[in-house]
């Protein structure tokens, strides 16, 4: 065997090719219910945007055999567009799942990939959940070994990352062997990309990410399942996709504990709508509101943050609802001014941020907002959770200072199984009747016994 074909894009197609449903452990196969029954939440409230409607709406006039479903839709499209359409419904919203060590969100990319192409070849649900499995672990292990250069140069993880998942999903269904699985990661390398620049101009792109990367992972999946190929190396080679987007690539982060540790286990979901990285903030400022804290006596907040946010989630002045759902200083002044108008516990949720991004009083206290770098933030930030420190001055001089070390969602204060199942009947109510939604939640915590995986869309 050549030395390309001993490195991490080879050892990464043996793993996906070779593992099965009893490799998994236990907790890994209990998180797995967790991670379908957030996605078709999120889903549902993607549904009905006005931005999924003109995708769904433009992509369908161009044609194509429709034998793929769409989420919360009796319509159905060709396998790559409804890919690209459901990552588009399902990962629009800033409100999916993610690892903070890989800066990505697995989850809205290989889901909506995994599902067409077991849809395409009539997978069971323990194929499915096999191919899913190693399909996160592919897209975590690129995005830790790439992180953080990657992110401050300015690309964007989910796509870039996360359509490698995509592709080993897909392949892993296909039947592919390992060979097949690394020539379609080897094709999926010309396809990692995604830029950040909505973080400070804001715009629909975003909203597109996860979709292109769904239908990327998938198409890349059937060109090697016909017998195309890619470079045996292309992750880790000397042009290949690490060394190409970032200058603190280890190649060694990819294949360290393939196989025993299983970084899916890092996975946080949000409360809120807006970036996993400040979730902990917006508890900060929902707990300043309910210690008494007025939002029209505040002179100034500060938000101490990881060095990893500064000129990334920072900006205080937002154009649109995109550019607001990552501003750390407006998801604070948001927090604070919802907390009082609605019950206890706060949920921040996406239209909000459309409803109030231009909102006089939420903006001015969100444009006198400044995140600094705190190093004891930064020294207590994980691969699991980002904490936050948020200082609020009043305008009679008193100042009062919050801290959350380990918000709501991460894995060591997770969302519990019940709670993701509340959370997805309430925003399912939209599309089902209540006993649609208990049969589609019983398929979902039984995936793995599905004779057919495709029922998970019906």
């Amino acid at each position: 065997m050549s030395a390309v074909t001993t490195g991490a894009t080879r050892r990464l197609a043996e793993f996906a090719a070779a593992l099965s449903y009893d490799d998994i452990p236990a907790e890994v196969q209990r998180l797995m219910p967790t991670l379908l029954i957030d996605l078709f939440r999120v889903a549902a409230v993607g549904r009905n945007t006005t931005w999924v409607a003109q995708a769904e709406k433009t992509l369908s006039s161009l044609g194509g055999a429709p034998a793929a479903s769409l989420f919360y839709s009796d319509r159905k499209a060709d396998p790559i567009r409804a890919a690209y359409l459901n990552g588009v419904i399902a990962g629009s919203l800033d409100w999916d799942d993610s690892h903070i060590a890989a800066i990505v969100h697995p989850g809205v990319v290989i889901w909506p990939a995994a599902l067409a192409a077991a849809e395409m070849v009539d997978a069971d649900g323990r194929a499915l959940v096999e191919a899913v499995t190693a399909a996160y672990e592919v897209a975590i292990r690129i995005g830790i070994s790439v992180q953080p250069d990657h992110s401050l140069r300015g690309f964007q993880g989910t796509p870039a990352c996360g359509v490698f998942g995509a592709a080993v999903a897909a392949a892993r269904l296909f039947g592919l062997d390992a060979d097949g699985i690394q020539n379609a990661l080897g094709l999926t390398a010309s396809y990692a990309s995604g830029l950040a620049q909505f973080f400070v101009s804001g715009s629909d792109v975003k909203r597109l990410h996860a979709g292109k990367a769904a239908a990327q992972g998938l198409e890349a999946a059937i060109l090697a399942r016909a017998g195309l190929t890619g470079p045996p190396d292309a992750i880790e080679g000397s042009q290949g996709f690490g060394q190409a987007v970032s200058d603190s690539f280890d190649a060694a982060r990819i294949t360290e504990g393939l196989g025993s540790r299983y970084w899916i286990n890092s996975i946080s979901l949000k409360v809120h709508a807006g970036t996993v990285r400040f979730q902990a903030a917006i508890e900060a400022g929902e707990a300043l509101a309910r210690e008494g804290v007025d939002i029209a006596e505040i002179e100034r907040i500060e938000i101490g943050v990881p060095r990893l946010l500064i000129n990334k989630l920072t900006y205080n002045d937002p154009i649109d609802q995109q550019a607001a759902l990552v501003s750390a200083p407006f998801a604070v002044a948001l927090a604070l001014w919802l907390t009082p108008r609605r019950p206890a516990p706060l949920v921040v949720g996406l239209d909000d941020f459309a409803t109030y991004v231009h909102d006089p009083v939420i903006r001015g206290v969100a444009t006198r907002t400044q995140c600094v770098f705190d190093p004891d933030i930064d020294a207590a930030m994980t691969a699991e959770y980002v904490p936050a420190r948020v200082k609020v001055t009043l305008r009679n001089g008193r100042s009062i200072e919050k801290i959350i070390p380990k918000p709501k969602g991460c894995p060591e204060n997770p969302i519990t199984p019940e709670e993701v199942s509340a959370r997805y009947r309430l925003a399912v109510a939209a599309h089902r009747a209540p006993d649609q939604a208990e049969a589609w939640l019983g398929k979902a915590r039984d995936v793995a016994r599905l004779s057919r995986a495709s029922a998970l869309m019906d």
